[in-house]
Formats: structure tokens, C-alpha cells, sequence
């Protein structure tokens, strides 16, 4: 074998790794609170499955991925402006990261997060 030939091998990319990358870049996205489980979360728990991050789930193949995504945004956000965002980062970085090239991310709004009611401090309160 001549310097710099590699035998031909396979890396295959497991599904929780993907849904990692994915839940750190969706989560990065202004607006986002969080991942909501869900019925994904609920389902997989019941028939004793372990996976990657809740809210996330994943279908790898051997060069393509798809990504479902169940999301709790702010108030006061725009819903599709945010759910555009998440989409454009979560394929950038699988792509970067895995090579896989990602052929939809499905956002799935699970609800809504209000900012907590700042009660006023009475007078005289130590």
C-alpha cells in the first residue's frame, strides 16, 4: 500500500450524536426556551428507549439526515421568523459537523414560555 492510501472503511455517525449537534444548535437560537419532550419523549420513555437529548429525534442514513425538532419558544416571539432560524442553524451545523447532508428539519411548537410576573416589594420588608 502506497503513503497516504487508507483501506476503504465506513464511519457511521450515531443518531444521539447527530441530536446532540442538533439540540446545542437549536437551543442556541434567540427565542428558543427549550426542548420539550413531548410525545417523542414520553413514547421512548415508556418503551424503555435511550437517545439522544429530549425534543430531538433523528433519522441517519448513510450520507443524509432528517431531524425532527419540538420546541417551547418565548413570549412575544415570532413563531415562524424563530422556527426559520432554528431550521437554517441546526442543518448548518449537522452539515458542518457530520458531513451528512440534511434533508429537512421539521419544527414541531410544543408551547410557549411567559416571562416570570415580577412581584412589587412592599414597603417596610426587611
Amino acid at each position: 500500500m502506497a503513503e497516504g492510501d487508507r483501506p476503504e472503511a465506513t464511519i457511521r455517525i450515531a443518531d444521539e450524536a447527530v441530536a446532540t449537534v442538533a439540540a446545542v444548535a437549536a437551543t442556541g437560537v434567540e427565542g428558543v426556551a427549550g426542548l420539550s419532550a413531548g410525545l417523542v419523549g414520553d413514547l421512548s420513555s415508556a418503551l424503555g428507549r435511550r437517545g439522544g437529548p429530549r425534543g430531538v429525534r433523528v433519522e441517519v442514513g448513510e450520507r443524509e439526515a432528517a431531524v425532527d425538532l419540538y420546541l417551547v419558544v418565548r413570549y412575544g416571539v415570532r413563531i415562524p421568523e424563530v422556527a426559520h432560524r432554528v431550521q437554517q442553524a441546526v442543518k448548518k451545523a449537522v452539515e458542518e459537523m457530520t458531513d451528512l447532508k440534511v434533508v429537512e428539519v421539521n419544527i414541531h411548537v410544543q408551547g410557549v414560555v411567559f416571562p416570570p410576573v415580577q412581584k412589587p416589594e412592599r414597603e417596610g420588608s426587611p
